[in-house]
C-alpha cells in the first residue's frame, strides 16, 4: 500500500514513523508545507519513505490513501481534494475550525463516496474501551454523571493559539466525542464558561486559557468538563463514570498528575505525563492501523466525518453559550450548520 502524509509536524512525524514501520505500507510520500522538514523526516526514517516537494506532488504520485497532518486550516481544502480523487483520507482533527467548511468538506465525501476517517484517538486508548464496555454492558447501572478533564501541562505557542479554533474547538471536542462514543447517548444541551486570566494570546484571539461546561444528554445523564492550558503539573486526561450501581475512573494511573493530601497518601508521580503524544501514543498507533483497515476494506470506519461534525456542534455550541452566558442546545446548532448544507 502506497500512503501519502501530508504535514510532518510533530503529530504528522509521529505518523509517519507508525506507517514506515507498518508491514503493508511498501511506499511513504511525506509531504510538508517546508520542504526541506519533509525531507529530513524521509531521511530520518529510510526507505520505503521518500520525500516529495509538495502536497501537489503527493497526489500526482497517485497513493492509495493520504493521511492529513497539516494545519488546520488546510483540512478542508484537502479532505475535499482527497475525495475528488477517490482516495481514503485519515484526518486529524478537526475537519476544519468552522462549520461552514466543516459541512461542505463532509458533504464533498458523502458525494464522492470515498471514506474519510477522523482522528479522535481517545477512541483507540484502552481505558477508554474498557469505560465504554462497562458502560454499555450495563455494569455501573444507571449512568447519572461523569466528569471528564483535559489539561494540557503549559499552553501552546502564542502562534498557535488564533490557529486553534480555540479550547472548546481544540480540547473539549475530544471530551464531547469520548463522552457521545462511550455512552452511545447524545448531547442535547450545554452551558459553558471560561477565562482568560492567561497570555495575552489567548485574550487577543478572543480565546480562553481554561473552560467548563455542564453537558445535559439526551437522556438526562449529566456530565461536567473542565479545560485549561496551564497545569503544571503534568498532561491530565482523565474521565470518571458514576452509575447506580458502580463507578469507574479513565486516566487514573502511576503518571496521572495529581497527588492527594491525605495523611499517609503515596507521594505524587514519579514521572508525570507531559503531553499528548506520551499519554496517547499507543491510542495514536492503534488508529492508524485501524486507517490501514479500513483503506483495505477489513473493518467499517471507527470515527467518520459526521461524528467529527457531531462533536463540532457541540464545541460550537459550547463556544456560543460562553459569549452569550446563557443554555445552548446542540439542536440549535445544529439547525444553523444545516443553512450551509
Amino acid at each position: 500500500m502506497r500512503v501519502a502524509v501530508l504535514g510532518v509536524g510533530r503529530l504528522g512525524a509521529f505518523h509517519a514513523t507508525t506507517l514506515h514501520a507498518h508491514p503493508d505500507v511498501t511506499e511513504l510520500l511525506i509531504a510538508d508545507a517546508d520542504p526541506a522538514r519533509a525531507a529530513g523526516t524521509a531521511r530520518r526514517l529510510g526507505a520505503p519513505a521518500r520525500a516529495v516537494p509538495s502536497v501537489d506532488a503527493a497526489f500526482a504520485a497517485a497513493p492509495d490513501a493520504v493521511v492529513i497532518a497539516t494545519a488546520t486550516a488546510a483540512h478542508p481544502g484537502l479532505i475535499r481534494r482527497a475525495a475528488g480523487a477517490g482516495l481514503p483520507a485519515y484526518c486529524e482533527k478537526p475537519v476544519a475550525t468552522g462549520l461552514p467548511e466543516t459541512v461542505r468538506a463532509v458533504r464533498a465525501v458523502g458525494e464522492a463516496g470515498t471514506v474519510l476517517q477522523m482522528g479522535f484517538q481517545r477512541r483507540f486508548d484502552r481505558g477508554y474501551a474498557a469505560a465504554r464496555q462497562a458502560v454499555r454492558t450495563g455494569r455501573l447501572g444507571r449512568l447519572h454523571t461523569i466528569r471528564a478533564v483535559t489539561s494540557d501541562m503549559a499552553p501552546p505557542p502564542p502562534e498557535f493559539v488564533p490557529l486553534s479554533g480555540g479550547l472548546y474547538r481544540d480540547c473539549v471536542i475530544h471530551d464531547a466525542d469520548a463522552i457521545r462514543w462511550i455512552t452511545g447517548r447524545d448531547i442535547a444541551e450545554v452551558y459553558a464558561l471560561g477565562t482568560d486570566r492567561g497570555a495575552e494570546s489567548f485574550r487577543s484571539a478572543g480565546d480562553v486559557d481554561t473552560a467548563a461546561a455542564l453537558f445535559t444528554l439526551d437522556d438526562g445523564t449529566l456530565a461536567t468538563v473542565t479545560a485549561t492550558r496551564y497545569n503544571g503539573a503534568g498532561y491530565d486526561v482523565r474521565m470518571e463514570l458514576a452509575g447506580t450501581v458502580g463507578q469507574i475512573a479513565v486516566g487514573l494511573d502511576t503518571r496521572t498528575p495529581l497527588t492527594s493530601v491525605e495523611p499517609g497518601a503515596a507521594p505524587g508521580p514519579a514521572e508525570p505525563w507531559a503531553g499528548f503524544l506520551d499519554r496517547f501514543a499507543l491510542a495514536y498507533r492503534a488508529e492508524i492501523g485501524a486507517f490501514l483497515d479500513v483503506v483495505r476494506g477489513t473493518r467499517p470506519n471507527p470515527c467518520d466525518g459526521r461524528e467529527a461534525l457531531t462533536a463540532l456542534l457541540v464545541a460550537e455550541a459550547c463556544e456560543s453559550s460562553r459569549r452569550e452566558r446563557r443554555p445552548v442546545t446542540v439542536a440549535e446548532v445544529a439547525d444553523r450548520a444545516a443553512a450551509y448544507g
